[in-house]
């Protein structure tokens, strides 16, 4: 039976920018060794596999190429994004997914994404031995949230300009980094992440990750609305709004690709 896949550039509004994702329409649930050897067949940072529950609720379940991961932005937004253009849901209709993060939720709105999802905490920590050595930066300010370190820099140049060590990273019992700085123009503050050890050693745009920057940035910057821009090499924009321990994160989507697994 053939399977419906497309392929999204997720957080962009032009095609070969923002952060790629694939996204799999599932008749009924498949295999976890088999959604695992597809999404090391797509080889992008997230593959999203969809299973329709009724109405516009639907399993949700995201696979880097080597492993789960419990809470992904960028596929999550590309998933509505597909299921509004395939015609699965009308735009009017927002989609619920049911994930290992609870049930997310999508609405489109003037021409944007808007995800809800649940805000992260990360607590002031020292840095632990090798993140500053791997980065090769000095931290203003060192959290730890479940999964990743966030680090906070200076300047934005420091953020545009770290090359990491990617063994290094790996060897931090987190899944990634999140590396930040205030904006000098135009956004709220810039951000890199950084996860060699869920086998991604840069995630172009990551909404997770802005899960973590917005009550961060908002308690800095003492505003509950802002605009973050990742500043990858593809690079994307995601407007973050904070209310109590949710965040709206909105972003745009392009669909570069449409066709079918055969398998």
């Amino acid at each position: 039976m053939a399977i419906a896949l497309a392929h999204v550039d997720a957080f962009s509004s032009e095609p070969f920018a923002g952060n790629p994702a694939a996204v799999c329409l599932l008749p009924q649930p498949k295999d976890p060794v088999w959604l695992q050897s597809v999404a090391q067949e797509m080889n992008l940072s997230e593959t999203a596999f969809l299973v329709r529950r009724g109405g516009s609720d639907f399993d949700l379940r995201w696979f880097t190429p080597t492993c789960e991961v419990d809470l992904c932005g960028h596929a999550t937004l590309a998933s509505a994004h597909v299921l509004w253009e395939l015609g699965v849901l009308a735009e009017s209709e927002p989609a619920r997914f049911h994930t290992a993060s609870g049930v997310l939720t999508a609405s489109s709105r003037d021409g944007w994404i808007e995800l809800d999802f649940p805000a992260i905490a990360a607590r002031p920590c020292p840095p632990p031995e090798g993140l500053l050595a791997a980065l090769g930066v000095e931290a203003d300010y060192v959290g730890r949230s479940a999964s990743d370190y966030l680090v906070e820099v200076s300047q934005e140049s420091t953020v545009r300009q770290v090359r990491p060590d990617f063994e290094l990273l790996k060897q931090l019992p987190v899944q990634g980094v999140i590396v930040t700085s205030a904006s000098n123009g135009g956004f709220d503050f810039v951000s890199r992440y950084f996860a060699p050890a869920a086998g991604i050693d840069e995630d172009p745009v990551t909404g997770s990750a802005h899960c973590c920057l917005a009550p961060f940035w908002s308690r800095k910057l003492g505003r509950s609305r802002l605009v973050g821009e990742q500043v990858s090499a593809r690079g994307g924009i995601v407007r973050v709004a904070l209310a109590d321990d949710r965040v709206k994160l909105a972003g745009q989507a392009v669909t570069v690709a449409v066709g079918e697994l055969m398998i």
